[in-house]
């Protein structure tokens, strides 16, 4: 299969500064991210509802202009994803700034290295994020049966994203159904409930239901292949680990993700790996970020023990951990979908009461748990 393309990524820049200008200009050429560069109001609005971004940034000196440019941002179809930095001068408009809707916030006066780091992330999401919503042309035979039903019919696909599929098909399908196809190459085949997203002359949209998260990582894992030069994956956050219990972990980055990010993390002593799907409940810019383990089978949670164990009983071993994002989740039931905290687990427990914590405050818990005040890592 030929190489799929898209145009680079873009950013919209909110910002009267020249300084900061100068810095975040030289940051995103660096990284090979567009921008589209404002300095009022209007001119700002208008490229929202012209073009596509995959990020905006805005000084938030006036808080009142960059509270219309982040909601509006958040209400147009085409940039309703886009991922969202706040300029903002001190701890003091952080939780103004994320109250506004913003995933990141850069601190004045801004460095070129530390703004590089953060960016790093920034990216890591933006392509992420673009990325889940990327049509692989493809021709595939997709089963379909309704779940009333024991027909069971085969169309074509015309094109195949992580969220769902277009398909050949000029018949009437019932709300709800199951598909059923295998990726090519590939003899497993990936079974889901679909429902149609929208319908065009030749052409209906599926949107995937109930995915299994085996063959979630199947598809992904298929999309990437498909991707090269700027649309394939940056490589992995590297990350400190400082805390770590049986259903969540915290990780010093100078790169840490926003809250609501769903993270696969990857910790490795020795020989021992271990996978895992997280999602940051808590968020220190600059500092660090803790993240819930989610979807977690018994056999996963023996796993994450044994891994401890390892850590507790090895003389010296220092973990390698690395975090890729998935998504943000945004939906209301993000948090509720995994329960609540296990009140035997202190770590998840601080995290789900201490997000309002400043952050030497939150910091000064976490050393209190560990108990001797020192780093459980070295």
């Amino acid at each position: 299969m030929s190489s799929f393309a898209q145009p680079g990524l873009q950013a919209l820049l909110l910002c009267s500064d020249d300084k900061v200008v100068r810095v975040l200009r030289r940051v995103l050429t660096d990284l090979e991210i567009g921008v589209e560069h404002c300095t009022d109001l209007d001119s700002a609005v208008q490229r929202l509802t012209r073009q596509r971004f995959e990020a905006v940034i805005v000084d938030c000196t006036t808080q009142e202009i960059a509270a219309k440019i982040l909601k509006g941002a958040h209400s147009s179809p085409a940039n309703k994803r886009a991922i969202a930095v706040a300029i903002i001068d001190g701890q003091a408009a952080l939780k103004s700034a994320f109250e506004l809707g913003a995933h990141f916030v850069l601190f004045k006066p801004i460095s070129l290295e530390r703004t590089k780091s953060s960016f790093r992330s920034v990216r890591a999401l933006m392509k992420r994020e673009r990325r889940r919503h990327v049509r692989i042309p493809v021709e595939l035979v997709v089963k379909l049966q309704g779940e009333n039903s024991s027909r069971v019919f085969e169309v074509l696909t015309a094109d195949l994203s992580e969220n769902g599929v277009a398909i050949k098909n000029k018949m009437k399908l019932p709300q709800s159904f199951r598909v059923c196809f295998a990726l090519p190459g590939s003899a497993s085949e990936i079974v889901c409930r679909g429902e149609v997203a929208w319908d065009g002359n030749d052409l209906q949209g599926i949107r995937f239901q109930d995915l299994p998260n085996d063959a979630s990582k199947r598809l992904k894992f298929w999309i990437s292949r498909q991707l090269q030069g700027a649309d394939a994956d940056d490589p992995p956050v590297n990350c400190r680990l400082t805390d770590l219990s049986l259903s969540a972990c915290y990780l010093e980055t100078e790169s840490p993700f926003p809250v609501r990010t769903r993270l696969q993390i990857t910790m490795k002593v020795h020989e021992l790996e271990l996978p895992i799907d997280g999602m940051v409940r808590v968020m220190h810019p600059g500092a660090g970020m803790g993240a819930q383990f989610i979807g977690q089978t018994d056999e996963e949670k023996k796993r994450v023990e044994d891994f401890i164990q390892t850590l507790v009983t090895t003389q010296g071993a220092v973990p390698e951990i690395e975090v890729r994002p998935d998504s943000i989740d945004n939906s209301p039931t993000a948090f509720s979908r995994h329960g609540d905290p296990d009140q035997t687990d202190p770590l998840l427990t601080l995290f789900h009461t201490g997000t309002e914590l400043p952050p030497d405050e939150f910091h000064a818990q976490l050393r209190k748990q560990r108990g001797a005040g020192e780093e459980i890592f070295t």
